[in-house]
């Protein structure tokens, strides 16, 4: 085949060089005389043969191959098992009791007694029944006044859920009993005029609410508290709050409106150094629209707050427009997450909002509403670790009408009324900026136990108080649970707060003396430790203020020793 081709190479060069030079030559005239004709012959063609004649010289011949197959048993003791699925140990669920009964005793004469009912009525309506109380017979060192409290409150309620909707009821009554015991260390009082000073002071509290919650529904829902609060001096006061949430979406964007109305009257059975009593009735009325809006990882409520307040008493009314802003973006998944807001509200402040901050106000508040102009913040929070999460946030808010406790003067011989001897507090109200700075940690270590740390700094500015009265400008907190074991439980509280100022007042017939005071920081560690003996039945201890420390939470108020309580909790059903 290669010859084939070089003879083929040859020729096809030879004919194009020959074309070649026959095109360089001109064509002339010429005679061409013919003397033999042209006969053309076939040569005879040898066929090759497809199979080559055998030139091999020697010849080996084939042999027959024979065999045979010789198959011998072999003997096995194996025997295979039968296949069984793998089973997962799967814990026993803990039973779910309808009722306990808590009972505790501790030193100071304190007590503690809890109990809680849910009866079944049908397969949606359940009534329930919570008491609780919390009390204790005094004893605290150096204290010549009567220091004992007690707190009980019951609670009926009645909810319902069906398919379409869920509702609840309730009513409940409140007593609470706390003394003016904290007279000024330093005034030097006679054997008489201490015993002439009544430091019992009764609130008394009833309420009835509703709520209702519609599934599918673009009203989604409602609920209304109806509260009479009254005292041993004849302060009394109602107040009626009420609130609605209306969803509906456009466009897969949802639209969110609430409907606030906040109604409070009350008289004050007592003015400090005057005789006339003091009325007081608001009328706030409140519309949010906002629209959510949701982007992958951007979260984004775009809101605006119109409010109307109307100071019935004194014939004013006050128009208000607050931001509702909040946004969030995920930028590292659950890791890390930073947020934003600016947001603003009027806040109505009551007598029983009071109470309980401080129960030992005076019958005489002047009660107001806070107007919260804007809070703004940012912040972010994610997680370290699966274990590890974290929340960090600085803001800055501006208040109006700023609610301060603030001590009462000391009146001396001017008037002899129990709460007139610097032992009770006032509230006044002062524009106040609050600068704050927070941050939040929490570890779950593992299954058995939990870690929580919190702090927060404050800066304020006010307008006209000298100091934002009783505000810390410190806060700390540490939470642990620990699960020992199957039986055995315990965790911890430890809690710093910082400084805080106050005002020495003395009344008298020209100018009042002022002098400001501090209050010093406390740091306080509680503690508990229970034990399960089964389903049923575990007891517990619990101690508080363990450290010992004798710190005031409101001036010349000191607080309890080192406490004590030991008590058993046990759950049944009917």
């Amino acid at each position: 085949m290669q010859m084939f081709s070089i003879k083929r190479n040859l020729f096809l060069s030879l004919f194009l060089m020959s074309g070649l030079l026959f095109a360089q030559d001109p064509i002339d005239s010429e005679t061409v005389t013919v003397v033999k004709p042209y006969t053309p012959t076939v040569k005879d063609a040898n066929k090759i043969k497809q199979t080559p004649k055998e030139s091999d010289s020697v010849r080996t011949e084939k042999r027959p191959v024979q065999y045979s197959i010789f198959s011998v048993p072999v003997a096995s003791t194996f025997t295979p098992a039968k296949g069984r699925a793998t089973t997962v140990e799967r814990e026993r669920p803990v039973k779910v009791y309808d009722n306990y009964a808590s009972l505790g005793f501790g030193n100071y004469g304190n007590l503690l007694a809890e109990f809680y009912s849910n009866l079944e009525v049908n397969r949606t309506d359940n009534f329930g029944v919570y008491l609780n109380h919390n009390s204790s017979q005094g004893g605290i060192d150096g204290i010549a006044l009567d220091d004992k409290f007690y707190d009980t409150e019951l609670n009926l309620s009645y909810n319902s859920k069906t398919r379409n909707l869920g509702w609840k009821t309730e009513v409940g009554a409140q007593h609470q009993l706390f003394n003016w015991y904290g007279l000024p260390q330093d005034a030097n009082f006679s054997n008489e005029e201490i015993n002439s000073i009544d430091p019992a002071q009764n609130y008394f509290s009833a309420y009835a609410g509703a709520e209702i919650e519609l599934y599918d529904s673009f009203f989604d829902n409602a609920r209304g508290t109806f509260r009479h609060t009254g005292d041993s001096y004849s302060s009394s006061e109602n107040h009626f709050d009420a609130r609605g949430t209306f969803e509906l979406n456009i466009a897969d964007e949802l639209i969110t409106t609430n409907i606030y109305t906040d109604i409070v009257n009350g008289q004050m059975g007592e003015q400090f150094l005057a005789t006339d009593t003091y009325d007081y009735t608001f009328m706030n009325f409140g519309i949010n629209p906002s629209l959510l809006i949701l982007r992958d990882d951007l979260t984004l409520n775009l809101g605006v707050a119109f409010f109307y307040s109307q100071d019935v008493e004194n014939s004013d009314g006050n128009f208000y427009i607050y931001p509702k802003v909040t946004a969030s973006y995920r930028l590292g998944g659950d890791y890390f997450t930073p947020y934003a807001g600016l947001e603003g509200g009027l806040q109505q402040n009551t007598y029983y909002s009071f109470i309980q901050e401080n129960p030992y106000v005076f019958p005489g508040l002047v009660i107001k509403p806070t107007d919260n102009e804007y809070n703004a913040y940012v912040g972010a929070k994610g997680k370290l670790s699966n274990s590890i999460s974290y929340n960090f946030k600085t803001g800055y808010e501006s208040q109006f009408n700023k609610a301060l406790f603030r001590r009462n003067a000391r009146a001396n011989d001017i008037t002899t009324e129990n709460y007139a001897y610097g032992n009770s507090f006032e509230v006044v109200y002062d524009d106040v900026k609050t600068l704050s700075v927070a941050g939040e940690l929490n570890v779950d270590v593992n299954r058995n136990f939990r870690l929580g740390i919190n702090a927060e700094y404050f800066n304020y500015s006010t307008d006209n108080q000298v100091e934002a009265w009783n505000l810390p400008d410190f806060k700390a907190s540490l939470n642990a649970d620990y699960q020992i074991n199957e039986k055995w439980y315990t965790g911890a509280n430890l809690f710093y707060v910082g400084e805080r100022f106050d005002q020495e007042r003395i009344a008298s017939a020209g100018e009042p003396s002022m002098n400001t005071i501090s209050l010093d920081s406390y740091f306080d560690v509680n503690a508990h430790l229970g034990y399960r003996f089964n389903d049923r039945l575990s007891i517990f201890a619990k101690g508080s203020n363990l450290l010992n420390n004798d710190y005031q939470r409101w001036t010349n108020f000191q607080v309890q020793g080192l406490q004590v309580l030991a008590g058993a909790t046990y759950k049944f059903d009917f």
